[in-house]
């Protein structure tokens, strides 16, 4: 791989690496070589733009992130965003384990973007994100890394499922009582 390929992998990595649960991933993926395969990579250094295509495939230590199609764009003060999009009938995902669980954080839409100035991921349409057993699912789903606040919308009105219903936001949370908490005795 030549060093203009690496550093499209790696800008690509640093990009979406924040997909899906930012503050809980594997922090170990970010010292690890970057596999990129492609049916075809392009790069215009001049417009800091590089393009990958065809059943694109990234992998960085635990990270995976399948898609059509990778565009990462890079500013003057070195931000990168990567948008990973969907393809031939299959949705853009990633995959990448808890720092010191072990659980995966896992996600997919039509189009997911990394904006690494804001630290903003959002994943558009046919949206589900899923840590451990906790899932949500909606059409739209933001994480600001930043303020670790998340944003899930249904489909916009006159968007809904086939039926004409709408789609809503479905998610499944699961308790986080500790062992203490459930021991724990009520006071008289």
């Amino acid at each position: 791989m030549t060093a203009t390929a690496r550093s499209v992998s790696m800008a690509l990595a640093l990009g979406l690496l924040q997909a899906g649960v930012p503050a809980l991933a594997e922090r170990g993926d970010r010292d690890q070589p970057v596999n990129v395969e492609a049916n075809r990579i392009t790069v215009d250094d001049a417009k800091k733009v590089q393009v990958l295509e065809g059943n694109v495939q990234l992998v960085q230590g635990t990270l995976v992130i399948r898609a059509e199609k990778v565009v990462v764009t890079q500013d003057a003060n070195g931000y990168q965003k990567g948008i990973a999009y969907a393809g031939n009938g299959h949705l853009a995902t990633f995959r990448q384990k808890r720092d010191g669980k072990n659980e995966f954080v896992e996600g997919e839409a039509e189009r997911i973007e990394h904006d690494s100035r804001s630290e903003k991921t959002e994943l558009f349409n046919k949206a589900h994100v899923k840590s451990g057993l906790d899932e949500v699912h909606g059409q739209y789903i933001s994480y600001d890394a930043t303020t670790e606040n998340y944003v899930v919308t249904g489909a916009s009105p006159g968007e809904g499922g086939a039926d004409g219903t709408p789609n809503r936001v479905r998610a499944v949370i699961q308790p986080k009582n500790s062992g203490a908490e459930k021991g724990a005795q009520p006071s008289k």
